[in-house]
């Protein structure tokens, strides 16, 4: 019964549908890993306190430490609501990858990090997010963002391109159709050839080049040793289908007391770089980790998601709360401090 297909569920007989939908369950159930307390006993999911309309239960795992001891919510930066819509229209005819949703929460980041430094992107392919960015931190002085892009199909998780052909001139007209040219510092390179020489800090890195475990993994250790604290690590693509983005994340940030508040909007992992007192936020970031960390074996090793297997990808990643957050309640999860534990 393993090899028949979602499908062809409808083509078998009454019977054999209900033996194959009892085998479904039980296998996705095991992958699907439930919170236990010290005795083993399964932990039930606590109501929250505040009514959030349909999305209220995605928030009891999103990272957010004991608030008794918090400091005052760092103050966004001010229109922020209306400068993230002007730049959505003029993003949003960009051709690209980039969701609403997720371009949206990209502005949020790259206006709202509470640290200093530069915005780095690693991926532009045409433009698409370096509009948000570069419109981001024109509007706001943040100095000009680092672009780093060969424009070439260099991995196998590159859009496809012709031979020979390029990115790179679609590329500067999105940026000169947007007025932001002039804020855009481009590095038509590799990563690793760019990381060679960097010694800048950064309040945000955007990690959106080769999906391969091995690319972004190497784009992380480059990279994120120079992320000031306060600032965010950002990685697209963490919730469709590919290895790297999930992996890196599941392994190198929820289970490293470097970092703290932690979550997920659309396919966007983020998390803020918090060297102090990561360790406060470790057992929140644990909770994610059950989440999300089921994903991974589904995807090494070049696995296709086919048949039961995508099917079980999407189960499981339908219990990972992914919901659009508002600028005010990111801006209160990130001001959380609570004493090293």
């Amino acid at each position: 019964m393993s090899n028949v297909l979602p499908d062809e569920y409808l083509l078998l007989p009454l019977r054999c549908r209900y033996y194959v939908w009892c085998s479904t369950r039980k296998r996705v159930n095991t992958l699907i890993p439930r919170p236990v307390d010290y005795r083993g006993r399964r932990i039930r999911k606590q109501q929250s306190k505040a009514p959030l309309g349909g999305v209220a239960r995605c928030y009891d795992i999103l990272i957010q430490p004991d608030t008794r001891s918090a400091t005052p919510m760092p103050v966004l930066p001010p229109n922020l609501d209306a400068v993230i819509e002007e730049t959505w229209q003029r993003v949003r005819d960009v051709p690209g990858f980039l969701q609403e949703g997720e371009a949206r929460f990209l502005g949020l980041l790259a206006a709202g990090a509470p640290a200093n430094g530069t915005i780095v992107e690693i991926g532009s392919f045409k433009g698409r997010s370096t509009v948000m960015l570069a419109s981001m931190a024109k509007h706001y002085g943040l100095g000009p963002v680092v672009a780093i892009d060969p424009h070439t199909t260099t991995a196998p998780t590159d859009p496809v391109l012709e031979k020979g052909s390029s990115t790179f001139e679609e590329f500067v007209a999105s940026l000169r159709a947007a007025g932001v040219e002039s804020f855009v510092e481009v590095r038509r390179a590799c990563s690793r050839e760019v990381a060679e020489g960097w010694k800048r800090p950064i309040r945000l890195l955007w990690i959106d080049g080769d999906h391969t475990y091995a690319g972004v993994k190497e784009d992380f250790q480059r990279f994120s040793p120079f992320v000031s604290s306060g600032g965010i690590v950002a990685l697209h693509d963490a919730l469709h289908g590919y290895e790297g983005p999930i992996r890196v994340f599941v392994e190198e940030i929820l289970r490293s007391d470097r970092f703290g508040p932690a979550g997920f909007v659309k396919s966007i992992a983020w998390s803020q770089h918090r060297p102090d007192d990561g360790g406060a936020f470790r057992e929140q970031r644990e909770k994610l980790d059950l989440r999300a960390r089921g994903l991974v074996p589904l995807l090494t090793n070049g696995n296709i998601l086919r048949g039961f297997k995508k099917l079980r990808y999407n189960l499981i990643r339908a219990c990972v709360p992914r919901a659009v957050i508002s600028p005010a309640r990111w801006a209160a999860i990130i001001s959380q401090h609570t004493s090293k534990r």
